[in-house]
């Protein structure tokens, strides 16, 4: 028996479970304490009692009943809450962890399980040479898109098990990269640590060999092949509600990997949540604008997005750009494949006017004092019942941000027929450039739903500069808006592609050429033709682009990627206040699309500018937003937690306050109260 003097009646004993690799030494201790040890006093004496010389800094207490770390080692056991009953565990803050990345390539790392997620992603962007890890983010598949790779994982474990890049030595003991090295915090360009010269897309980025060249080269460079049985495995959205799947395992930002449920040698998969690429630089951002053309090319394969005919060719020949430049390279020396991946990239830069955001600034309209306006002969399309349509010729004037049509233009000074306000409306284009078909399609927010309107312009030029004009119209821009010529020769340049001419050689010996079409076009397409049709086909379209660099033709695929009509918007269901039957709503960087689940068609559209206040009743659930002129909406979320949506709002907000003024300084206090909500 213990007697009084020695432990006062205030002491009581805590079991506590460490977690080492010591066969010698027993895994559980049992300490006499007091409720006014501190956190930091409590791992002295844990330490003291397990009598073994090692590093311990990176040891803390994780709390498995309330899943929480006991980080703050100031604060005492009572303060903590901690009593007799709690299960603390002593354990390392970085462990090991797989991540999938949008090249569907495997990494293995050490990372912070005890730093919120936003942070750990900032770490692990740092490891891997990628700028402005705030777009990015960390999913945990759903169960309803690995049913179908259950069955082949079983006998595929040690194939893929050989494709896992393990990184884990270019971490010190704390799991943090152990030198920065050449990552770039500013715009300062990144150098060769041997030579000295600018480095190429391909080189080691890291010193101390966080990135070997090896490494490096997996990530910033493209490896387009694979083969139908890996697609047919990967999960393949059908309808709106398969798309909802894609987005309901997101991590909460402002926990902790721990917290979330996340165990060590877990895979996750690293993506680019947020689709505003801001400040998007060839000469600095290889590895990112590699995985944002991986994210992109596999959404489109697996139709995870959705393009026409004759959009999927001009995807398919830009990955094709790649493969055949690679066929037509014999085996270099090291230093000419980095003197020809340098001059890519100066190309790229020299060519592109590269800014993925609307383009760089436009010395074209600077000395502009009048809001520009447009005035031409278009075509108005109206749906009517029973699938008719009414088409008649009118008068258009553009001007600010709306658009007046006359009965011709000698009425033009009196008042319009009708005056669209496009502001807040959604547009969307319907061409067919083959065909010449160049129509625009704007569907305008009413009170009762959405107001569906078609212009029918006569060719590409005439299309361009009313599209251009449309678009910026729908975020509250006029012409006079320095993205609006760059935004022009954007779509030009996306028509311009998609206008190709036959090559009789490479349509006509389609066999002699190396390629696998299912690699470049989604299933869909290689059900409805042939091989050696597809071949012929993505060759024919490859004409227009095979003087492109390898650079260029990615960055050409991800602008054309951001055209396309459903770029950037995540889906969700959701059920409104008052609404008897289930929605889905559609998150992008600007605005939120409430979409009827059945058709898919549009009924309401919000812009954030409009936006006043949002918050979350965590009680029941529910998102509450209020918008300009009383429009307020709520709703509950039922494919994914709401804390999500919470977060995609409060995340782009915060995006769009990001300037190249800041030197890439995150504001991670203002990222956290924007996002973080309070439960």
């Amino acid at each position: 028996m213990v007697s009084s003097t020695e432990y006062g009646s205030h002491t009581w004993e805590l079991l506590l479970t460490v977690d080492h690799q010591y066969e010698d030494v027993p895994k559980e201790f049992k300490l006499q304490v007091t409720g006014d040890l501190h956190v930091g006093g409590l791992m002295l004496k844990l330490v003291e009692k397990i009598e073994k010389a090692q590093d311990w800094s990176d040891y803390a207490f994780w709390w498995e009943q309330k899943k929480c770390w006991l980080l703050k080692t100031h604060w005492t056991l009572d303060k903590c809450g901690v009593q007799a009953d709690a299960k603390l565990i002593f354990t390392t803050q970085h462990k090991m962890l797989r991540l999938r990345l949008p090249n569907m390539k495997t990494v293995r790392l050490k990372v912070s399980f005890s730093s919120m997620v936003f942070r750990a992603v900032s770490d692990i962007c740092k490891m891997l040479n990628i700028r402005r890890s705030e777009e990015l983010s960390l999913l945990k598949q759903s169960e309803g898109t690995l049913k179908k790779k259950k069955k082949k994982d079983k006998n595929s474990k040690e194939a893929a098990t050989e494709d896992i890049l393990d990184l884990c030595n270019s971490s010190g003991s704390s799991g943090l990269p152990a030198n920065p090295g050449l990552y770039s915090k500013t715009m300062t360009p990144i150098y060769d640590p041997v030579s000295g010269s600018p480095a190429s897309s391909t080189i080691t980025w890291f010193s101390e060999g966080s990135l070997n060249e090896q490494n490096c080269s997996i990530l910033a460079l493209s490896h387009p092949t694979c083969s139908p049985e890996v697609l047919a495995e990967m999960y393949q959205p059908r309808t709106l509600a398969d798309k909802a799947k894609l987005n309901a395992g997101w991590l909460d930002s402002s926990r902790s990997l721990m917290e979330q449920g996340v165990q060590e040698e877990d895979q996750l998969l690293l993506r680019f949540k947020y689709y505003t690429f801001f400040d998007l630089n060839p000469k600095y951002d290889a590895v990112r604008i590699n995985q944002i053309y991986e994210q992109a090319r596999w959404a489109i394969l697996l139709e995870e997005i959705d393009c026409t005919e004759e959009e999927m060719l001009i995807f398919a020949a830009l990955q094709a750009q790649y493969h055949v430049s690679k066929l037509s390279l014999s085996s270099e020396t090291q230093d000419s494949t980095c003197d020809s991946e340098v001059d890519e990239v100066e190309a790229a830069l020299s060519n592109l006017e590269v800014t993925l955001e609307g383009g760089s600034k436009s010395n074209i309209l600077e000395d502009i004092t009048d809001i520009p306006k447009l005035a031409d002969n278009l075509k108005l399309v109206r749906p009517k019942k029973l699938a008719l349509k009414a088409i008649k010729t009118y008068w258009f004037v553009f001007r600010d941000t709306s658009v007046s049509y006359f009965k011709n233009k000698e009425s033009a000074l009196g008042e319009p027929i009708e005056k669209l306000n496009l502001k807040g409306c959604e547009v969307v284009p319907d061409v067919n450039v083959a065909a010449k078909k160049f129509g625009i399609k704007l569907l305008i927010p009413v009170a009762d739903g959405m107001n569906e309107v078609y212009l029918r312009c006569d060719n590409e030029d005439q299309y361009a500069r009313w599209m251009a004009a449309c678009v910026l119209a729908s975020k509250g821009r006029t012409m006079a808006d320095s993205s609006y010529q760059p935004e022009v020769q954007k779509i030009l340049s996306f028509l311009q592609m998609k206008n190709w001419t036959m090559c009789s050689q490479a349509a006509s010996e389609p066999e002699n050429v190396d390629m696998k079409p299912e690699c470049f076009v989604s299933p869909r397409y290689t059900k409805k033709f042939k091989s050696k049709q597809l071949i012929a086909r993505i060759l024919e379209a490859h004409q227009n682009v095979s003087q492109m660099s390898l650079v260029e033709a990615k960055l050409r695929l991800i602008q054309a990627w951001q055209s396309l009509p459903e770029f950037g918007l995540s889906y969700y269901i959701v059920r409104f206040k008052g609404s008897k039957k289930d929605d889905v709503l559609g998150v992008s960087y600007n605005r939120l699309i409430r979409i009827d689940m059945a058709t898919g068609d549009p009924i309401t559209t919000w812009r954030f500018s409009n936006m006043k206040q949002w918050n979350v009743n965590w009680e029941i659930r529910q998102v509450a937003i209020e918008f300009d002129q009383n429009v307020s909406i709520a709703f509950t979320c039922l494919s994914a937690d709401c804390k999500i949506i919470h977060e995609y709002i409060g995340g782009y907000i915060f995006l769009s306050t990001r300037s190249k003024d800041h030197n890439e300084t995150l504001d991670e206090e203002l990222f956290h109260k924007l996002t973080g909500g309070q439960e």
